[in-house]
């Protein structure tokens, strides 16, 4: 049974369940527990790569890997790590701090049109016009849900996270486009790349977090997330992850991915106690059901509209990551 498409399927969906209860988490652990961003993140991310190492330092095959590794992939790995672990969640937590979860995560479901926008430019691939409709109604979807937001005075504080939760978007959307090329070869496994980068990324995020912040009295209720974010969200959730990457088509896993903002919302509706207008409602049901969609349509360098094909490259992580 658990070879099976439709197992692999219910897989990746428990997966971003999980991902998407983290958000809920961390928003404890910042505003009830005190916990400064950066340190938080790099504390969760480091525990969970030290797990994801020892799993392939256990197998005889990722150790020959890892030793064969060249310089030239060893960079590519810190690059990686850096961009989407270090700045992209690295931003993610310090926008979680400053504005609602809804917020972020409809900031962050644009990362799929940003690299739609970047690959014209880094991968010469021109969008079809299918996608370019849904890039403008994802648009719309957000400009309706931040209307009702920019009538208000946005504080310094607000505007801030905004800036700082757009970065995170860029560097996300950056390391698609170097997750993708990473995975496209095939040369390594997906658990080396996401053990290897996710352990440089975060050792580097820890110390800058541990330099820039003090140190929180860590409280058993705060432990006990850092524990449950690193041990079940990251490293179980990740191998899951992996596991149904290599029974699914990349198109497949990356709707599945995009789902986590349809889930996000309810849980900060539920946990958090966050209300979006009805107005909101509507802009961030467009814009998450357009971020869907779009992995539905690929065009191909000199090449018309296809459908994503079966051998698609591997969808790297995205945002829970």
């Amino acid at each position: 049974m658990v070879n099976t498409r439709s197992f692999a399927i219910a897989q990746a969906f428990f997966v971003t369940i999980l991902w998407s209860s983290s958000w809920p988490i961390i928003k404890f652990g910042l505003e009830d527990e005190g916990l400064p961003p950066l340190t938080f993140a790099g504390l969760r991310y480091v525990a969970a790569s030290i797990i994801l190492i020892a799993v392939v330092l256990s197998s005889q095959k990722h150790r020959t890997t890892v030793r064969k590794m060249s310089i030239r992939w060893w960079l590519k790995l810190v690059i990686y790590g850096l961009i989407f672990y270090t700045i992209t969640q690295g931003a993610q937590y310090f926008g979680l701090l400053r504005l609602d979860a809804i917020t972020v995560s409809l900031l962050l479901s644009f990362t799929p049109m940003l690299v739609l926008i970047l690959a014209i430019f880094l991968l010469n691939e021109i969008p079809n016009i299918v996608q370019a409709i849904l890039v403008i109604l994802a648009i719309g979807g957000a400009i309706m849900y931040f209307y009702p937001i920019v009538n208000l005075s946005l504080s310094t504080y607000i505007i801030i996270g905004l800036i700082i939760v757009g970065v995170g978007v860029l560097a996300n959307a950056f390391s698609s486009i170097i997750g993708r090329a990473i995975n496209k070869s095939k040369e390594l496994n997906p658990l080396v790349i996401t053990a290897t980068s996710m352990f440089v990324g975060s050792v580097i995020l820890l110390i800058i977090g541990l330099s820039t912040e003090d140190f929180p009295t860590m409280s058993g209720r705060a432990i006990f997330y850092i524990l449950w974010l690193s041990l079940v969200n990251t490293a179980f959730a990740f191998t899951l992850w992996n596991h149904a990457m290599q029974r699914l088509r990349a198109v497949e896993i990356s709707m599945i991915n995009n789902t986590m903002t349809f889930q996000i919302t309810i849980l900060a509706v539920i946990f958090l106690s966050e209300r979006p207008s009805a107005i909101q409602w509507v802009g961030l049901m467009i814009t998450a059901i357009a971020a869907i969609l779009l992995p539905l349509f690929k065009t191909k360098k000199g090449q018309k509209l296809v459908l994503a094909s079966t051998d698609s490259e591997l969808t790297n992580e995205k945002k829970e990551e």
